[in-house]
């Protein structure tokens, strides 16, 4: 897949909030994730499995999704930038919008890195 290929499916699975699937067909298995972490430091997590662990924990401090979007991705060589967001409500806590902008590298049809910037 191109990197405007993998946009295109990274959007459309984005959309239906199945990053399941974003996973199984665009990233590589040795993929790397950045992001701040709860206590704000940024954090790198390594591999796909470590990345499929971190949303299945973020999926269960949400307590209801009130709704979500995702901007139209913009591509830059073999890079992907989206911005995402959501009005939800975490457990223990009020509801709240959160919104991140998304970079996504890419290397022989795959995702090799994404970066979260809050």
């Amino acid at each position: 897949m191109t990197t405007q290929e993998i946009a295109g499916r990274l959007y459309e699975l984005c959309q239906k909030n199945d990053s399941a699937t974003a996973h199984d067909e665009l990233y590589a298995n040795d993929v790397t994730s950045t992001e701040k972490n709860m206590a704000g430091e940024v954090e790198t997590i390594k591999g796909l499995d470590g990345i499929r662990e971190k949303g299945k924990k973020f999926q269960s401090m949400i307590e209801k999704v009130h709704s979500g979007y995702t901007n139209e991705p913009k591509v830059f060589g073999n890079n992907i930038f989206m911005e995402m967001g959501m009005d939800v409500t975490m457990k223990g806590m009020d509801r709240m919008n959160m919104s991140e902008m998304c970079h996504y590298e890419t290397k022989d049809g795959k995702i090799i890195s994404e970066r979260f910037f809050y």
